[in-house]
């Protein structure tokens, strides 16, 4: 008789889970709502601007993706808040959460900076992370399960010059991920951070006028020559929602071409 077999669970199947994606219209947020939604999750994304979410909506819902939109911008508390219910609503308990709406603020010198300025940035970098964390961990907590990933940048472990905002959001966002983690872990609901180095998206490509020169520009300072996709990036957020990390928690992960983790000689 043959003998029976018996194979594990598909560890990235996100079926029956309920994902939210802040930012999600666009970029690195857009890539992963499609990926999560493609393996199967019922997807939230959540952005600003109504038309471009319902484009977003419509591009993953024609892949065969379940996904709802809601427009809010996540720095207003009250407005983040209205689309989590209106998704629970919709979809049931939020299970798997990507923090990734971000904004890069305005360069110019520390001197130089408003008040008005730095608050905008670290309002929707920083405090609205705290505020989604604070909203969905609870109920990952009771439910003993859960993951959630916040999007950091390279200027989270790097001092860059002209954007303190920005850097200071980015710090910040980094280390409320693995304070909450820390918290989390007893309960197996698990918190990670990434950070995108120089990805293809509307934020880098907003960095010049020309955005073939911009990638060619950037790509030369990545030991791999390039920059990277969003859909790379989405791959690792995906990964780190997955039950394949089941065991990671607490991690500041790069997905960078190698930039953070290399000294390239010149």
């Amino acid at each position: 008789m043959p003998s029976a077999c018996w194979a594990w669970p598909d560890p990235v199947d996100f079926s029956a889970r309920h994902a939210l994606v802040t930012g999600g219209s666009t970029g690195i947020g857009f890539a992963t709502a499609r990926v999560l939604a493609l393996r199967g999750a019922r997807v939230t994304i959540i952005a600003r601007d109504p038309g471009r979410i319902e484009a977003a909506r419509a591009a993953i819902a024609a892949d065969g993706g379940t996904v709802c939109a809601q427009a809010a911008d996540v720095a207003d508390a009250t407005a983040q808040d209205r689309a989590i219910d209106a998704a629970e609503a919709m979809f049931g308990p939020i299970s798997l959460a990507f923090a990734n709406a971000g904004t890069g603020g305005a360069f110019g010198p520390l001197t130089q900076v408003p008040d008005a300025v730095f608050e905008t940035v670290l309002a929707t970098n920083l405090t609205a992370v705290f505020r989604l964390l604070r909203r969905v961990l609870p109920g990952m907590i009771a439910a003993r399960a859960g993951s959630i990933v916040v999007t950091g940048s390279l200027a989270s472990v790097r001092g860059m010059p002209m954007n303190p905002a920005y850097v200071a959001s980015k710090h910040g966002v980094m280390g409320l991920a693995m304070a909450a983690a820390a918290e989390a872990a007893p309960a197996g609901v698990r918190v990670n951070c990434v950070l995108p180095g120089f990805i293809d998206t509307p934020m880098l490509q907003q960095l010049g006028d020309d955005p073939d020169a911009v990638r060619s520009r950037l790509g030369a300072l990545v030991p791999q020559g390039r920059v990277g996709t969003a859909h790379e990036a989405a791959e690792l957020v995906a990964f780190l929602l997955s039950d394949a990390a089941s065991h990671v928690t607490a991690q500041t992960i790069a997905v960078d071409g190698g930039i953070l983790g290399t000294l390239m000689p010149k």
